[in-house]
């Protein structure tokens, strides 16, 4: 152990977690309100203050600290509010209205009223220069007219300036002189593209480039403001991409996943500790459900959009969906539906006395699984009342009688309603985790779930269950593993280089050892030991004129081509053709470790056991209530039971079992086969019937991903005009994913056609193409693959997709010839 103290902290939206570390090795933690302005300033340093013993507002003994690592979402923050620092954008000369037109795509194609997402810098000036994409000069740069432009900002009051300049990446001279020009006039921000995104397209590079200058200044008030208070105390952030960096050296373009990333290190590292490295990680809040993979490596994405921003840093894969406890609960047009909508914390659910609407939380409430007995007793008017079940069970009753006299049928029960309402939300998040498994070529059901977050617990085993996964990993801290996780994080500094040549081009070894070089250095002056750093070496590779790179360790030409191959396979189902393959990118990124053995609180035995009722697979049943702190090895609980600990709940269901095999964790595994057959019926059920549209959706979505992906036309790829649905035999819509209107309402008449035109002769395999505007088809450049799935011989079903190609002939160039008639 160091001797010293050690804080690590997830600065949260609402919440503050800190877990700190004695000198002896023992871990303590407090939870506070991340704005508590009339107690004290700061959350992070209130709760170091509170676990040292200080007094409030008393200088923190710095000598006693060996380390602090944070994760904060003040960056995240200042995005979403857009309270960032007001930017001026530099820009090449016709192109001031780039970053606004983006690459015209509407991510929500169905909205009627469409509400675009407000820019973050608020003054553009265009610069007189024009570099070519081979470096040749077009335009000479006009230093002095950029130096008026910049002054006449500076003299607005602007202190920050982004710089993105048409090829600046590759060719950075342009952008250099104008950044010291910058620094000269006096900008205390000065964001240049090639050092923020030094990768191709203008679009994401320039977003990335005014996200860092916006959020670049708030983030070091914040950073500073701590560093002040901690004095000498060796101070690190958790970045976007899972590794800690010094403050000094923290960035806004990395900051935007802070601290959900140290949950991902967090979820990574216990498992693996535990013995598991294949892991599907699941962090369910109240507001929304993050969910995450790992298969030996931490996945990240190299483009995120964020807020309607298009950031292109190095980013922890995470899917978040908005099923969260307080997503609401709603009957409408015959469908019951759980959220986007939340209840947040005020009102909050129904249970909790104000008047709030029914949510997750309350069906959990209703069936048992959510304990008033244990649950902090803080509702009411005084704050020390326990959840009020009466309020929930008249809840669901009134909308049980809705949804009878809409429907005349007979009248459910509330407990049926609400566990309607839980599969529901169940099959919400287990699509979520689909979106970033199955959809990738993974095969899940011989993964480990690694279940954290306050409301996790309580839906873990039926997620498995809908996913086929048989075991669950609750860690001892699973209610603040993010702070955890910065505890966990090694120094991780990555390099990128644009290499964009042949596969076979000798040069790209010398550009692996640049950035290894750079990358170790980084990591070396923040105090690492050459012997604890490590490199990886990724070659990010495509097809020659396809959109979709995938990571491969880079290594001789022979290795990464089979390593591309089988990514290809695994990732979309089959290895393409191709003459050669493109190195698109390189990176390097060097881990400095800095992880020390943790011990973890061991249970102490001998609480006996209470009963509870709970209602599970439609009938009430008394099961054990079990204090998680009395576990110790050896003891087997079978499921149903409810096991509750200071951070959470966690609910055994039938058919699982659950054991600690050291006293510390907690593994929930499916001990009796689970029973998938499931007679539907005739009837039109609400709950089936959401639950089968979320599937349908889910798979036309999978389709959507796949296809732009794998596609070659820039329409597809980038403009995302596509669609993909799901027809019966007869050619009838039976579900589509949210793409393009148009399509969608045309494509049946296309599917009917196919099928008319060739009936008793498709067979297995057959794939029909076609663009026949008198069939349903749209222009000539939207092509419609049709295909037909058989089952017994006979069509079971038809998956159909339609993409807007670049142009594939006709009379005239595009889509709709000037003389046309009809």
């Amino acid at each position: 152990m160091s001797g010293h103290w050690e804080f690590w902290i997830d600065r949260g939206g609402t919440f503050t977690d800190v877990v700190a570390r004695t000198p002896e090795g023992e871990l303590r933690t407090a939870k506070l309100l991340s704005a508590n302005p009339l107690h004290y300033r700061d959350a992070a340093l209130a709760g170091i203050r509170a676990l040292l013993g200080v007094a409030p507002g008393a200088t923190i003994p710095a000598e006693c600290i060996g380390a602090v690592k944070m994760g904060t979402t003040v960056a995240t923050n200042a995005l979403l509010e857009r309270t960032g620092e007001p930017t001026c954008l530099f820009i090449t000369r016709g192109f001031r209205d780039q970053l606004r037109i983006g690459y015209q795509n509407r991510p929500r194609l169905f909205d009627r009223r469409i509400v675009l997402p407000e820019m973050l810098y608020s003054a553009v000036e265009e610069i007189d220069e024009r570099i070519g994409a081979r470096g040749e000069i077009l335009r000479p740069l006009d230093l002095e007219d950029a130096r008026a432009k910049l002054a006449k900002c500076h003299a607005a009051g602007f202190h920050s300036v982004a710089i993105v300049l048409m090829h600046g990446y590759r060719h950075p001279q342009h952008e250099r002189a104008l950044a010291q020009a910058a620094r000269e006039i006096g900008f205390p921000q000065v964001s240049v593209s090639h050092e923020a995104s030094p990768l191709m397209k203008l679009v994401s590079r320039g977003d990335t480039t005014v996200v860092d200058a916006y959020l670049s200044p708030c983030l070091r008030r914040y950073v500073d403001g701590v560093a002040a208070e901690l004095g000498s105390v060796r101070l690190m952030f958790m970045q976007s991409s899972g590794g800690l960096t010094a403050a000094s050296r923290f960035q806004g373009k990395d900051s935007i996943l802070s601290g959900p990333a140290g949950g991902i290190v967090g979820m990574v590292r216990t498992a693996q500790a535990a013995g598991f490295d294949r892991i599907i990680g699941f962090d369910m809040g109240g507001t929304s459900t993050d969910v995450s993979h790992f298969n030996g490596e931490f996945e990240r994405a190299f483009e995120t959009p964020v807020a309607g921003v298009r950031v292109r840093a190095p980013m922890m894969s995470i899917h978040t969906v908005a099923a969260g406890g307080g997503s609401i609960l709603s009957f409408r047009q015959g469908r019951l539906q759980v959220g986007p909508e939340s209840a947040g914390a005020d009102p909050g659910p129904a249970a909790y006395r104000r008047g709030g609407p029914l949510t997750v939380t309350d069906c959990n409430v209703l069936l048992g699984k959510i304990n008033p007995a244990i649950f902090p007793h803080v509702f009411g008017p005084n704050g020390d009342q326990p959840l009020d079940v009466g309020a929930v069970r008249a809840g669901f009753a009134r909308l049980a009688r809705q949804m009878a006299d809409e429907l005349g049928e007979p009248e459910r029960t509330p407990e049926d309603l609400a566990e309607g309402f839980l599969r529901i939300a169940v099959e919400n998040m287990a699509n979520a985790i689909k979106k970033i498994s199955v959809q990738r070529g993974y095969d899940v059901t011989g993964y480990t779930m690694n279940c954290f977050g306050g409301a996790g617990g309580q839906h873990a085993c039926l997620v498995a269950d809908v996913l086929g996964m048989q075991r669950i990993y609750v860690h001892p801290f699973a209610g603040v593993l993010s702070a955890f996780g910065m505890g966990l994080a090694d120094v991780r500094e990555i390099r990128e280089h644009q290499f964009a040549a042949d596969l076979a081009n000798g040069a790209a070894r010398d550009v692996v050892a640049r950035l290894g070089t750079e990358a170790q250095a980084a990591v070396e002056r923040q105090g690492i030991a050459p012997d604890r750093i490590s490199l990886i070496e990724t070659a990010h590779i495509r097809t020659p004129g396809g959109h979709q790179a995938l990571p491969v360790p880079f290594g001789d030409v022979a290795a990464m081509r089979a390593g591309f191959d089988a990514a290809h396979k695994a990732r979309f189902g089959f290895v393409p053709d191709y003459d050669g393959l493109i190195l698109d990118v390189l990176t390097v990124e060097a881990v400095g470790e800095t992880g020390e053995a943790v011990r973890l609180p061991r249970g102490t035995g001998g609480a006996p056991d209470a009963i509870t009722p709970m209602f599970a697979e439609g009938a009430w049943r008394d099961v054990p209530l079990i204090d998680r702190a009395s576990l110790v090895p050896g003891v087997t609980v079978t499921g149903p039971a409810v096991i509750f600990e200071p951070t959470g709940t966690n609910i055994v269901e039938p058919g699982w079992a659950a054991h600690t095999p050291d006293g510390a964790d907690l593994i929930l595994e499916r001990a009796l086969p689970l029973q998938r057959a499931e007679a539907v019926g005739t009837r039109v059920d609400p709950i089936m019937l959401e639950v089968f549209n979320n599937l349908f959706m889910s798979i036309a979505e999978q389709m959507g991903a796949t296809l732009a992906n794998t596609a070659y036309s820039v329409n597809i790829k980038e403009r995302y005009d596509f669609s993909c649905a799901i027809f019966d035999s007869r050619g009838d819509l039976v579900a589509n994913a949210p793409h393009v209107p148009v399509h969608l309402g045309s494509m049946s008449q296309s599917v009917r056609t196919v099928l008319a035109q060739n009936e008793g002769t498709l067979k297995p395999g057959d794939v029909i193409m076609m663009n026949n505007p008198f069939n349903g088809g749209t222009h000539l450049p939207d092509i419609t693959v049709i295909t037909p799935v058989f089952e017994g011989g006979e069509i079971a079903f038809v998956v159909a997709s339609r993409g807007h190609h670049a142009d594939i002939g006709g009379t005239t160039p595009g889509s709709a010839p000037p003389d046309s008639t009809h």
